[in-house]
């Protein structure tokens, strides 16, 4: 393989991999969500919930792609990243990394439909849905692709690491 060809496969897998795979740090550095002024408001649960409910019917079975934001195939936080701009107007940031340091910090049960939720499925790999209703997640799964999931599965339970709330 030339040395120019070598150079873009290694920095196409680097950013590949803090997709959904990114270890953090604690850090107190909270970065800011960009709000393009969509007309869905996080105070009307029912409107985020029809919002996401739409969302999980189009996205369903999409398959799990490292670094995708397709039909084609989505990772965990290219789904929540593409779903918040779509629905609500909100641009995130396009990691897990950065998107668990915006917004707020939230208890799990203050859990609002639209809040996004956070797991540590491995000792440096992070994971990220969106909180509908009743215990209920949207997420992208590596196994089953786009689904809906349950917070008090003993699996998600687990891993659960901390909520996030976007405000504008």
């Amino acid at each position: 393989m030339n040395r120019s060809l070598s150079i873009v496969v290694v920095a196409l897998l680097s950013f590949l991999m803090v997709a959904c795979g990114s270890s953090t740090k604690r850090s107190t550095t909270e970065i800011p969500a960009v709000s393009h002024g969509k007309e869905i408001s996080f105070s009307d649960a029912q409107a985020v919930k029809a919002a996401l409910y739409r969302e999980y019917q189009y996205w369903k079975g999409t398959r799990y792609t490292l670094g995708g934001t397709s039909k084609k195939g989505v990772d965990c936080s290219g789904l929540i990243y593409v779903v918040y701009k779509k629905q609500f107007g909100i641009e995130l940031p396009r990691t897990t990394l950065y998107q668990s340091k915006t917004g707020v910090w939230i208890k799990q049960n203050s859990l609002r439909p639209g809040d996004l939720v956070f797991f540590r499925t491995g000792s440096k790999v992070r994971h990220v849905g969106i909180y509908v209703e009743g215990n209920q997640f949207l997420h992208a799964s590596t196994s089953k692709g786009v689904i809906l999931s349950r917070l008090d599965n003993p699996y998600w339970k687990e891993k659960y690491w901390h909520s996030r709330r976007m405000t504008r």
